[in-house]
């Protein structure tokens, strides 16, 4: 393909170079408008420079990803709902062994759930927890969390629905499931197994070091602690998963489920922040009732005692919680019932049998759940159209809850979609001016698949493109030159060459800090980390993603160019 006219060159760099700055760069200083924005805007300057016509504007939004990618949302969504990742918190502490050997889980967990849930959904649900564990046990965070981001990319790559790159690819490719799963699960075992020993060979001194010397030691050698009046708490929804900016406080979930009070910090010492202990004895239990009014702007929510609570004489509470506050407040405290009051004992009789039934919807409609999702991963391993397997999957789940689905709707990340679609028409003008496939011309040569340098430059290519205009629009630009390109030499090497383009992709985000919406979040989240904040820096990750990120990736490349 030969370059366009000068002027559609120009203003098509243009508009490109303007998605790609505030892709990038989401609050840059003369237009902190975010990514989402930042790609309605590239769009629109395709549109207007006349670099794309309006019909192809359109017709270059992919559908069956928007499809897939609203899809998994909703499930990740009913997932969390159902305690599947907390569920997942509670196995890495179970029976643990020591810091290696939690770390050793950490890698592992994430890793897997990432293949099944999305890497950015992990995220945001076990970095606040990973970080509870670590101050509880007097561990340095640092290893823990980079072990959650670098691994959750890592397994992320082994199935289609991993992440936003691996949808576009099993899309644009039409690999099936199954097939996408063989050719990047050995890659993906065997990277994570590498990286966790890249970890623990990194840290070994500290994570060798007694707890009690631990605490002598202070923060003076290990990762920076944020003081708890620096941090605000935060609680992120999974769906709301690829950009920080994007993410607001979790509202409350639909379904009845308990919560627990935690109790008060203890005194820092030394200006250090100290492990945190929790009165789980004194814990108390609650059943979330959620009331919705059309006429309202906000939600409130009732949360009222279990008469289980109650029969040790601890005195009933209601809370109140507005979604525009995100925070529970006591508004009432209720007297403690007599022990030997006759009436009382006759209404904790009556409520009981209530209780036990609430619980059994609880767990039955945990199981559907999990059923429902299991079902859709079979779905997709037998072949299945894994858009409408998707949709479907929600669709069930939300005529199950016997709710106004709007609730869990909103927690749609509706930017995220909004940005797919412009970035699918900025990425389509960018291509219409023939720089991409000009550039591709002067790689292709020497980066065939059919030869181990060929391998080697093609691994480069994309580990540099994806840190630099990030992993989706590089899939975007380089899936459908690179795949031509091995069609050539046979169809075997065609699919060899999407399942190349989706691991690099996906291990490149661990290169630095930016390179990966998944790192952004666990970042974020651990710095805004109510009780436990910390500063995860861009150098403290840039020391351990460098070489794992090479490791890694050579590592991989060997197995799946071999598959």
């Amino acid at each position: 393909m030969v370059l366009a006219s000068t002027s559609k060159v120009v203003l098509g760099c243009v508009a490109f170079g303007i998605f790609w700055v505030l892709a990038v760069f989401p609050s840059v200083p003369f237009m902190p408008v975010g990514r989402t924005a930042g790609s309605l805007l590239g769009a629109m300057l395709m549109v207007l420079f006349r670099v794309i016509t309006p019909e192809d504007a359109y017709a270059a939004i992919d559908l069956p990803i928007i499809g897939l990618l609203f899809g998994t949302m909703v499930v990740s969504i009913f997932l969390e709902r159902a305690d599947m990742f907390k569920y997942l918190g509670n196995l890495l502490q179970w029976k643990s062994r020591g810091s290696k050997d939690l770390l050793f889980r950490v890698c592992i967990v994430s890793a897997i759930a990432s293949a099944l849930f999305t890497n950015d959904t992990c995220c945001v649900v076990l970095t606040e927890f990973i970080l509870k564990v670590a101050r509880q046990n007097n561990l340095p965070p640092q290893p823990f969390l980079l072990a959650l981001a670098t691994s959750s990319n890592i397994g992320s790559a082994a199935t289609p629905i991993g992440n936003p790159q691996n949808l576009v690819i099993a899309v644009e490719s039409g690999i099936s499931f199954g097939q996408f799963l063989l050719g990047v699960f050995p890659a993906m075992i065997v990277g994570v197994l590498t990286n966790a020993a890249i970890l623990l060979c990194y840290f070994w001194r500290y994570l060798s070091v007694e707890p009690t010397d631990q605490q002598e030691r202070g923060a003076a050698n290990g990762p920076e602690v944020v003081a708890d009046d620096e941090v605000t708490s935060h609680r992120f929804t999974p769906a709301r998963m690829s950009h920080v900016s994007s993410l607001n406080p979790d509202d409350f979930d639909c379904v009845s489920e308990p919560i627990i009070r935690s109790a008060s910090v203890n005194a820092s010492v030394n200006g250090d922040l100290r492990s945190r202990s929790v009165n789980s004895e004194a814990d108390m239990q609650f059943s979330i009732k959620s009331l919705r009014s059309s006429s309202m702007s906000h939600e409130m929510v009732e949360v009222s005692t279990v008469p289980a609570a109650t029969l040790d004489g601890a005195s009933s509470r209601k809370f109140t919680r507005t979604a525009s506050q995100q925070r529970s407040v006591i508004i009432e405290d209720a007297p403690p019932s007599p022990p030997d009051s006759v009436a009382a004992d006759g209404e904790k009789d009556k409520e009981l049998p209530e209780v036990v039934e609430k619980r059994w919807r609880v767990l039955v409609w945990k199981t559907a759940v999990y059923l429902i999702t299991l079902g859709m991963l079979i779905a997709l391993l037998m072949g299945l159209n894994m858009s409408w397997t998707a949709i479907t999957a929600a669709l069930v789940l939300l005529a199950l809850d016997f709710t106004d689905a709007q609730a869990c709707l909103e927690k749609v990340s509706y930017s995220l979609l909004i940005f797919f679609c412009g970035m699918f028409i900025t990425v389509d003008g960018f291509n219409k001016t023939g720089i991409p496939n000009t550039m591709w011309e002067l790689v292709e040569p020497y980066s065939r698949i059919d030869s181990a340098k060929g391998v080697a430059l093609l691994g480069v290519v994309i580990l540099i493109l994806s840190n630099v205009a990030s992993n989706v629009p590089t899939v975007l630009l380089l899936g459908t030159r690179v795949a031509a390109s091995a069609a050539a030499i046979s169809p075997a090497s065609e699919r060899k060459a999407w399942l190349i383009l989706a691991y690099v992709s996906t291990v490149a985000g661990n290169l630095t800090l930016l390179g990966s919406a998944a790192n952004l979040i666990v970042c974020e989240q651990a710095r805004r980390a109510q009780f436990f904040g910390y500063n995860l820096s861009f150098w403290s990750h840039l020391k351990f993603g460098v070489p794992s990120t090479i490791v890694v990736t050579a590592i991989g490349l060997l197995i799946v160019s071999s598959y």
